[in-house]
Protein backbone atom coordinates (compact mmCIF):
# COMPACT_ATOMS: atom_id res chain seq x y z
CA UNK A 1 0.00 0.00 0.00
CA UNK A 2 2.98 2.54 1.11
CA UNK A 3 4.20 1.85 -2.64
CA UNK A 4 0.82 2.63 -4.58
CA UNK A 5 1.11 6.03 -2.45
CA UNK A 6 4.73 6.71 -3.46
CA UNK A 7 4.06 6.00 -6.85
CA UNK A 8 1.11 8.47 -7.12
CA UNK A 9 2.81 11.17 -4.90
CA UNK A 10 6.09 11.47 -6.29
CA UNK A 11 6.99 14.75 -8.38
CA UNK A 12 6.83 12.53 -12.18
CA UNK A 13 3.75 10.96 -11.05
CA UNK A 14 1.22 14.55 -9.50
CA UNK A 15 2.70 15.77 -13.08
CA UNK A 16 1.66 13.10 -14.92
CA UNK A 17 -1.66 12.79 -12.88
CA UNK A 18 -2.44 16.88 -13.49
CA UNK A 19 -1.77 16.64 -17.31
CA UNK A 20 -5.05 13.62 -17.46
CA UNK A 21 -7.15 15.61 -15.56
CA UNK A 22 -6.35 19.28 -15.24
CA UNK A 23 -4.69 19.83 -18.34
CA UNK A 24 -6.31 22.48 -20.67
CA UNK A 25 -5.39 20.66 -24.13
CA UNK A 26 -7.56 17.53 -25.08
CA UNK A 27 -4.57 16.20 -26.60
CA UNK A 28 -2.83 15.62 -23.56
CA UNK A 29 -5.33 14.47 -21.12
CA UNK A 30 -6.84 11.97 -24.38
CA UNK A 31 -3.25 10.32 -23.78
CA UNK A 32 -2.31 10.42 -20.26
CA UNK A 33 -6.02 9.43 -18.72
CA UNK A 34 -5.92 5.64 -20.09
CA UNK A 35 -2.45 5.52 -19.02
CA UNK A 36 -3.24 6.64 -15.33
CA UNK A 37 -6.55 5.11 -15.01
CA UNK A 38 -4.43 1.54 -16.31
CA UNK A 39 -1.93 2.21 -13.38
CA UNK A 40 -4.34 3.04 -10.76
CA UNK A 41 -6.65 -0.19 -11.66
CA UNK A 42 -2.76 -2.15 -11.25
CA UNK A 43 -1.80 -0.47 -7.97
CA UNK A 44 -5.79 -1.09 -6.63
CA UNK A 45 -5.04 -4.78 -7.78
CA UNK A 46 -1.83 -5.36 -6.23
CA UNK A 47 -3.13 -3.35 -3.16
CA UNK A 48 -5.97 -6.21 -3.32
CA UNK A 49 -3.85 -9.01 -3.68
CA UNK A 50 -1.77 -7.97 -0.73
CA UNK A 51 -4.00 -7.77 1.92
CA UNK A 52 -5.75 -11.20 0.23
CA UNK A 53 -2.40 -12.78 1.51
CA UNK A 54 -2.10 -11.34 4.84
CA UNK A 55 -5.64 -12.34 5.73
CA UNK A 56 -4.67 -15.55 4.33
CA UNK A 57 -1.32 -15.97 6.44
CA UNK A 58 -3.25 -14.67 9.22
CA UNK A 59 -5.72 -17.22 9.38
CA UNK A 60 -3.18 -20.12 8.56
CA UNK A 61 -0.95 -19.14 11.61
CA UNK A 62 -3.98 -19.06 14.02
CA UNK A 63 -4.61 -22.30 12.71
CA UNK A 64 -1.19 -23.21 13.42
CA UNK A 65 -0.97 -25.20 10.04
CA UNK A 66 2.68 -24.43 8.22
CA UNK A 67 3.12 -23.53 4.73
CA UNK A 68 5.73 -25.49 3.08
Amino acid sequence: MLLAALVALNPVGLDFLKSAFLASEALARDIARPIVLGVTGIAALAVVLEWRVRVFVLKSRNRGTTIA
